[in-house]
């Protein structure tokens, strides 16, 4: 099965073929969280991994080095796995990468002085179904509740456009993503990691625009498998559904 712009359903036989020859006990098999291992919800703080999903994940850990790079805080992602990850990077790569310490206190200062700015430019952002999230080394402006989304997220959009010092801004699943913009995106932590682990290859699955920082570097070491097929992306395998990640982590298990 092939999706219309050119990507290949991961379970069709040439993807099965693919992640087969390619994955081994060497490999970094590295996922994003919401939208990949768990479904995405109405409320983030909800999300918890299932128990089919967080079984298969022990079992991978035991087997090869496994990381989590994720849009959430750090120890927020850590609390909501129910396994033990050899990396877990936060904040769309801006968090947790060894020896970047001192960048993030950087990080959490512009973020501080971002927050504040944006509670003076969005000042009826309760009303307006707006929140604001500080996740510590960036911000996230979610506006999934907002009664009239596209209105909510043009006024982010321009109040982004006035906080100074610029960030690099990144919109997900009605979210816009507020970075420092010298911060690592997820590809360049995953490359950071590969090398951390001594691993030559990597899988990474992930669903959101973030994601796309991975998939769009086109690096042969690394099979990208993006989740959902309506989406297009720069990933070279799709998984058509979250719900069949259970799957996708028995075949990577079949694989080892």
């Amino acid at each position: 099965m092939t999706a219309a712009d050119g990507r290949t359903c991961i379970f069709s036989p040439a993807g099965l073929s693919a992640l087969r020859n390619f994955a081994n006990r060497a490999t970094l098999f590295t996922f994003d969280l919401d939208g990949t291992l768990t479904p995405i919800i109405d409320d983030p703080s909800g999300t918890r991994i299932s128990v089919d999903v967080r079984e298969r994940m022990v079992r991978l850990c035991s087997l090869a080095d496994v990381a989590i790079l994720t849009g959430r805080a750090r120890e927020d992602a850590r609390s909501r796995l129910g396994f033990d990850p050899r990396f877990i990077v936060g904040n769309h790569g801006a968090e947790g990468i060894p020896g970047q310490e001192e960048r993030e206190r950087v990080y959490a200062g512009l973020c501080r002085n971002w927050e504040d700015q944006l509670r003076v430019l969005l000042p009826g952002s309760p009303r307006s179904g707006i929140v604001i999230e500080n996740k510590g080394v960036s911000l996230s402006a979610h506006y999934r509740k907002a009664p009239r989304r596209s209105a909510a997220r043009r006024e982010i959009l321009q109040a982004v456009q006035q906080i100074t010092p610029r960030p690099r801004e990144v919109p997900g699943k009605c979210v816009e993503n507020i970075l420092p913009a010298d911060a690592l995106h997820k590809g360049e932590a995953l490359l950071r990691i590969m090398a951390l682990a001594g691993s030559d290859r990597a899988v990474f699955v992930g669903d959101d625009e973030t994601d796309e920082d991975v998939f769009r570097m086109r690096n042969d070491r690394i099979l990208g498998i993006r989740v959902g097929d309506g989406l297009s992306g720069q990933a070279a395998f799709f998984l058509s559904d979250q719900k069949k990640i259970a799957r996708l982590l028995d075949e990577i298990l079949e694989a080892l």
